[in-house]
C-alpha cells in the first residue's frame, strides 16, 4: 500500500444537534474498488456528498494524493480528480452519446468559427470512439441521441465520461451512487464488467450500493457505516454475508471496540 488516492480522516458532519457523520476514517487507494454500505440514513450519501464537495464537514481533514485539501463546491472536487456519478446520471438526453461525453469540455472548431463558439462535432465523435475503445466498451454509435438507449447503456454512458474525465496522469476517484439500480441482469453484468476495467486501469473508485451481489462481485474491500459511525472495514473476499446484514442493521457490534464503547 502506497499513498491512498482519497484519505478522509476524523470526519464529523452536524446539523444543529444532529450529529450525521461521527468520526469517520475512510480511505480508497488507486485501482482499488471499495464498497460503501449501510441502511438508509447510515450516512452513506452524506459521506459521498463530502467527498464530492457537495458538503463541507464540521470536522476532519480530506487528503488526495497525499495533499491535503478544503473543497467549497463540487467543482473544487472536481478539479482535484473527483469525479461522482449520481444515480440520476445527469445526461442530457435529447443529445447523442457523443455530445454528452464532452459536456463542458467541448472540442471548438478551429479558426473564426472556433472563436465564435462553434463546436466540431466531428472530431468529439472521433475522440469519444477512441477514449471508448481504450475502456473496453461497445455501445450504440456516437450519433444515437441518450434518450433511445437502455438504462443499462445509459449507465455505461455516465460511467464512461467519468472516467474519461479521470483518467489522466495522476488516476483519479470515481464516486458511484447506486450503479445498478433498475437495472436488468445482463445490463447489471456490464456495468460490473465496465467498473472492473476502469479500476484495472488505476482509478480508486466508491460503490455506494445495496446490492450485495454487486459488491461482492466488484469491490476488493467493503466499508459499513451505521448511524454516521463506520462499524465496519474489511476485505470483500472471505467476508460472511450474515455478518455483513448484521452490521448494516446494527445487531451485530461494531469492529472497532473503542469508537462502539
Amino acid at each position: 500500500m502506497g499513498t491512498p488516492a482519497l484519505a478522509l480522516s476524523g470526519i464529523e458532519l452536524h446539523y444543529g444537534f444532529v450529529r450525521a457523520l461521527d468520526g469517520i476514517d475512510f480511505h480508497v487507494e488507486p485501482g482499488e474498488v471499495v464498497g460503501l454500505l449501510g441502511d438508509n440514513g447510515a450516512g452513506k450519501s452524506t459521506l459521498l456528498k463530502v467527498m464530492s464537495g457537495a458538503h463541507r464537514p464540521s470536522h476532519g481533514t480530506i487528503h488526495v494524493h497525499g495533499v491535503e485539501q478544503s473543497f467549497h463546491a463540487p467543482s473544487d472536487a472536481a478539479d482535484a480528480g473527483i469525479q461522482m456519478v449520481y444515480q440520476d446520471l445527469s445526461l442530457v438526453e435529447p443529445q447523442d452519446i457523443a455530445t454528452n461525453l464532452n459536456l463542458g469540455q467541448e472540442t471548438l472548431r478551429r479558426g473564426p468559427l472556433g472563436w465564435l463558439g462553434f463546436v466540431d462535432r466531428k472530431e468529439m465523435r472521433r475522440t469519444s470512439e477512441k477514449e471508448l475503445d481504450r475502456l473496453g466498451v461497445r455501445t450504440a454509435p456516437m450519433t444515437r441521441p441518450v434518450e433511445m438507449l437502455s438504462g443499462g447503456q445509459r449507465q455505461v454512458v455516465a460511467l464512461a465520461r467519468s472516467a474519461i474525465r479521470v483518467n489522466g496522469e495522476s488516476q483519479g476517484i470515481l464516486l458511484l451512487d447506486e450503479p445498478t439500480a433498475a437495472l436488468g441482469y445482463e445490463q447489471t453484468k456490464n456495468v460490473e464488467s465496465l467498473i472492473r476495467r476502469m479500476a484495472d486501469s488505476g482509478i480508486a473508485i466508491v460503490v455506494v450500493t445495496h446490492d450485495l451481489p454487486l459488491c461482492y462481485e466488484v469491490t476488493d474491500r467493503i466499508v459499513i457505516l451505521n448511524r454516521g459511525r463506520k462499524v465496519a472495514d474489511l476485505p470483500t473476499a472471505g467476508a460472511d454475508r450474515d455478518h455483513i446484514v448484521g452490521w448494516i442493521t446494527g445487531s451485530r457490534p461494531s469492529m472497532f471496540a473503542e469508537a462502539s464503547a
